[in-house]
């Protein structure tokens, strides 16, 4: 009698945002002493990936569908911006605070925190710019312009229209949704899915329609492309400075002739392309896989979209330099940013009950303790425990 064996163990189920990634990148954001920072609205996240040795570290956060980044400064000064479901949220780094952080003292070189909630209602915000300006310039999708959140008592100022929209309305007539700036952070180039001016007009055109604007202008730079996001201006590397884009729905990133108005593709970055930022001469690009029930199965990139994550590529010579890969958890990426000279940063999100406990003024900052219990018929007295001096943000 043949005794049936049993089937091998299955392998155990990977834990909720299992990434991996190729050799060279934890050296290579080592070398160019930064962490990543992207975004993920499938997954209601915000996630920064830090290197340790030949390995990646990875923090996440929940917020309400977080699309569009911002970051300005670096190290000590940086800040970030977070554009989500209806708000805008503002952090500063407290590096003073950072070693005393109550949930994991002694671990984090940065400490991003939230300073501001700039409450937008839901404008579908895009791409986010700190523009030396107050507030924070925005690709306000819903409304087809550019804008500014965060200053006076409305949802968002218009400050800048495509010629061809007519009214400002919450119809998303033309689907602008990437920003390139100059390096005084001024605006100079818009992405849209197409030139149109009625409710989701772009939708039927969104493989042929998709142009690129010259915002002082106001003429179309480029047309022709299929679903462009994240036009940037590349400056300071070896041959790769110009104007570059990813032309999504082919799932390539290449470089634009202004002159000569035409898009040349420079690398197949493996999936639908959103988020695009550089550091050196290497390019930081977010990559989203084809969901088949999603709004954007069908793509011609569809087949070669298999895993979501960010592709490095060396701008001077368009070679792919390096691939972060989510196995399970995330399915897309909207945005991804360098967080520069920063090691290790920490994020303390406005949710978290931490992040009531910060204090900070110009070059120091502090944690609240609880307070001891207070006399008969007195308030309870603010206990500050000084155990982080420093710069406060």
């Amino acid at each position: 009698m043949t005794v049936p064996t049993a089937p091998p163990p299955l392998p155990p189920s990977e834990a909720p945002f299992t990434l991996s990634h190729t050799a060279e990148v934890p050296d290579l954001l080592a070398q160019l002493r930064c962490s990543l920072a992207l975004t993920t609205y499938q997954a209601g996240k915000v996630l920064v990936l830090s290197p340790t040795g030949e390995k990646l570290i990875q923090l996440a956060r929940t917020f309400q569908q977080p699309m569009g980044l911002a970051v300005a400064g670096f190290g000590p000064s940086l800040r970030l911006a977070v554009a989500t479901k209806d708000a805008v949220e503002e952090f500063i780094n407290a590096p003073g605070l950072a070693a005393g952080y109550p949930r994991q003292p002694d671990t984090y070189d940065a400490l991003l925190l939230s300073r501001r909630t700039h409450h937008t209602g839901p404008l579908d915000l895009h791409d986010l710019v700190f523009d030396g300006r107050p507030g924070v310039l925005a690709v306000n999708t819903r409304f087809s312009c550019l804008a500014r959140v965060g200053v006076g008592v409305h949802s968002f100022e218009p400050v800048w229209t495509p010629p061809f929209i007519s009214a400002l309305d919450p119809s998303d007539r033309c689907h602008l949704n990437g920003l390139a700036v100059d390096a005084d952070r001024q605006p100079r180039v818009v992405s849209a899915l197409g030139a149109t001016d009625t409710p989701r007009g772009w939708a039927d055109g969104r493989l042929t329609g998709g142009i690129l604007i010259d915002v002082d202008t106001g003429e179309t730079l480029v047309s022709g492309l299929a679903m462009p996001h994240s036009p940037r201006l590349v400056s300071g590397t070896d041959g790769g400075d110009g104007l570059w884009v990813l032309n999504s729905a082919e799932g390539t990133l290449g470089r634009v002739e202004v002159d000569a108005g035409t898009f040349e593709p420079v690398c197949d970055v493996g999936g639908f392309g959103r988020g695009l930022a550089q550091r050196g001469d290497y390019l930081f690009v977010g990559v989203s896989k084809i969901r088949r029930a999603s709004t954007f199965a069908g793509l011609p990139v569809s087949e070669r979209s298999r895993e979501a994550g960010v592709c490095i590529v060396h701008a001077p010579t368009g070679r792919l330099a390096g691939r972060i890969s989510y196995r399970t958890s995330v399915e897309e990426v909207y945005d991804v940013v360098v967080l520069p000279e920063v090691a290790r940063p920490g994020l303390v999100a406005p949710w978290m009950d931490v992040a009531g406990r910060a204090v900070t003024v110009e070059g120091a900052g502090w944690w609240a303790h609880d307070a001891p219990p207070a006399a008969p018929g007195r308030p309870d007295p603010a206990r500050l425990g000084a155990e982080a001096g420093g710069a406060g943000g």
